[in-house]
């Protein structure tokens, strides 16, 4: 059935086997709990085509705080270390996620220090067409130029350069924090598993990955 972005179940399929028993679990364990912070291997490189944001890279401590771990990660590429527990309050996180990418999105404002910094777009159609894919393109290109990360809420399987699979059919939420060759190829900071701490994926294959969701963009 499709869905908005008005309101979003973000478990992934880890955390609804882990409340409602009988889902198969992720290509990634989504409730790593953090070891403490951890660095991803970003480089701040801006020019021909492509930029990487460093970022301080934290795990989810439990399978429902994808939303906060990946406001947190994004913006720490800011310089802000925030509690993941505080956001989580801030963005009324419960047991059965963060409800949307509306709820995150105040509370980049907020923590960046303006009230117009990000926004919320909305991926509405099962699928992104090519206006939809071009714009998010845009987005991540503007956004990670401005020294800021975006954050998109995405459901589903999708794969990444290295040909991994990432599975959240329930649901999760994910930092971009860089961009190459001209935003066609992007840079995933993603909560889920520190093993897994970042990997790259094609700008179509994460609109796709958005769609019936959205995400936050400067």
């Amino acid at each position: 059935m499709a869905t908005t972005l008005l309101r979003k179940t973000v478990l992934t399929a880890a955390g609804i086997a882990a409340t409602a028993g009988g889902v198969a679990g992720p290509a990634i364990a989504a409730h790593a709990a953090p070891t403490g912070p951890t660095s991803a291997v970003v480089t701040d490189r801006k020019g021909h085509g492509e930029r990487e944001l460093d970022v301080r890279y934290e795990a989810q401590p439990n399978f429902y705080f994808c939303g906060p771990a990946a406001a947190r990660n994004a913006l720490s590429v800011q310089g802000k270390d925030i509690d993941v527990q505080t956001m989580a309050e801030e963005m009324g996180t419960t047991e059965a996620g963060t409800n949307s990418i509306n709820d995150i999105t105040p509370v980049l404002n907020k923590e960046t220090g303006a009230k117009d910094a990000y926004k919320s777009v909305e991926i509405s159609t099962p699928k992104a067409d090519d206006k939809q894919t071009d714009k998010l393109r845009a987005d991540v290109v503007r956004t990670v130029d401005a020294g800021r990360a975006v954050v998109a809420n995405i459901a589903g399987t999708a794969t990444d350069t290295d040909g991994n699979t990432h599975s959240f059919e329930g649901g999760h939420y994910i930092s971009v924090i860089g961009y190459r060759d001209d935003g066609r190829t992007v840079t995933i900071a993603d909560s889920a598993d520190p093993t897994m701490a970042s990997y790259r994926m094609s700008i179509d294959n994460l609109a796709d990955w958005i769609a019936t969701r959205g995400y936050s963009t400067s």
